[in-house]
């Protein structure tokens, strides 16, 4: 079939034709706005789930709905080495932008406590043309948000922002991506300010993404955070919503699919909604005519396995040192191709090797997001089938 009208989009953030099986997680947060809307304390919210599932996907389309409402947003992507302050100062800034507050002597105010806040994380010993500027005109204000404690810091502006929000009957959403890379003190300080906001019934929330550890990152930085967000996990797809994916669009181009194509693309993908944009995809483009027949799958399989090899697999692993990637062949040996959770104990076992002296390739794989801690003493790949990967191309 022709391949323009391929409706499949198989990328990292990017928004499928159809946005199935995710109806409950936008459901609940339209309640979220209307609550707050109406002066009612909510909740910040916690997406978490494995690589592949869709959290970016869906942070976008809240964001999108907060905007739609009139809200300001901001959105970030953490980084295991870098600062949230800078990242904060930017999102906020063009949250603030969005709100469209008439009174310009208090967005000013405002505007200046944030300026304050970014400047105050600039690097005071680099020479004056080479620090970051956050593009505010207003004047730095003075004694807010300018101690250099970020969780101080941050609780003051956040707190400002959702006042000046609060004028107008509208909210402020900030967005974190990766949330699970944010840095200890900075998670500490986003744990702080929500806290304080819930408090004070303020209009402001933040909204993260991120591995499924993430709830354990932020337990470990305050206690109530397990009573501060209300969290969501994100899993694959069920069977009507994976098949829905790959009809709704396909209809709209005149396209079908038999069920028996049906049943094998749910069994390639496995219901993860990356994997199903991926084998779409290629299926879309081998199929000589509408319906797209079982046979039609089974051609295109291969390509659709070899393009998953190299993108969504093999950068993954290419980024492992070869320590890293004989404890991941280690874990794969052990957890089978469907990845299961394996003893840290078993994979040291396995290696012939102290529990200990694996640790430092253990924290470097959870560092580079490509495993995660799923309880106490276990560790489990963060993407879907790379166990399946990892013994197809054993070492």
């Amino acid at each position: 079939m022709d391949p323009v009208r391929n409706p499949y989009a198989p990328g990292a953030g990017q928004r499928p034709p159809e946005l199935a099986g995710r109806d409950t997680e936008l459901s609940a947060f339209d309640v979220v706005l209307e609550r707050i809307a109406h002066g009612r304390p909510e909740r910040s919210l916690v997406l978490t789930g494995l690589r592949g599932v869709g959290k970016t996907v869906l942070l976008n389309q809240l964001r999108s709905a907060a905007i739609s409402r009139g809200w300001g947003t901001g959105k970030i992507e953490a980084r295991p080495d870098q600062s949230l302050r800078r990242p904060v100062s930017s999102a906020l800034h063009m949250a603030l932008r969005e709100l469209r507050h008439p009174d310009q002597e208090s967005m000013e105010a405002v505007l200046g406590v944030l300026k304050a806040f970014a400047l105050r994380g600039s690097d005071a010993s680099a020479k004056v043309r080479e620090r970051w500027q956050p593009g505010i005109d207003a004047p730095a204000s003075s004694g807010r948000a300018d101690s250099g404690d970020m969780e101080i810091d941050l609780v003051e502006l956040l707190s400002d922002a959702a006042g000046l929000a609060a004028d107008v009957g509208k909210g402020i959403a900030l967005f974190i991506d990766e949330m699970q890379d944010v840095q200890a003190p900075d998670v500490s300080a986003i744990c702080a300010a929500c806290h304080e906001l819930s408090q004070q019934g303020a209009p402001l929330i933040v909204v993260g993404a991120g591995l499924p550890h993430l709830p354990a990152v932020l337990s470990a930085s305050k206690s109530y955070s397990e009573r501060l967000f209300r969290y969501l996990r994100i899993d694959r797809l069920d069977r009507p919503a994976a098949d829905r994916a790959l009809l709704a669009p396909a209809e709209r181009e005149d396209v079908t699919f038999e069920a028996a194509a049906l049943d094998a693309l749910y069994a390639a993908a496995d219901g993860y909604p990356y994997f199903v944009q991926a084998y779409g995809k290629v299926t879309w483009d081998v199929a000589a005519s509408s319906p797209v027949t079982a046979a039609d799958v089974a051609m295109a399989a291969p390509a659709a396995e070899a393009e998953l090899a190299v993108g969504f697999f093999g950068s993954r692993y290419d980024r492992a040192t070869p320590a890293e990637r004989e404890y991941m062949h280690a874990m794969a040996e052990l957890g089978g191709p469907q990845g299961t959770p394996v003893a840290t104990a078993e994979v040291a076992a396995a290696l012939g090797r102290k529990p200990a002296s694996l640790s430092p390739a253990r924290d470097s794989l959870i560092k580079k997001g490509l495993v995660y801690s799923a309880e106490r003493g276990q560790i489990a790949f963060t993407v879907p089938h790379f166990g399946r990967y990892l013994l197809s191309h054993a070492e």
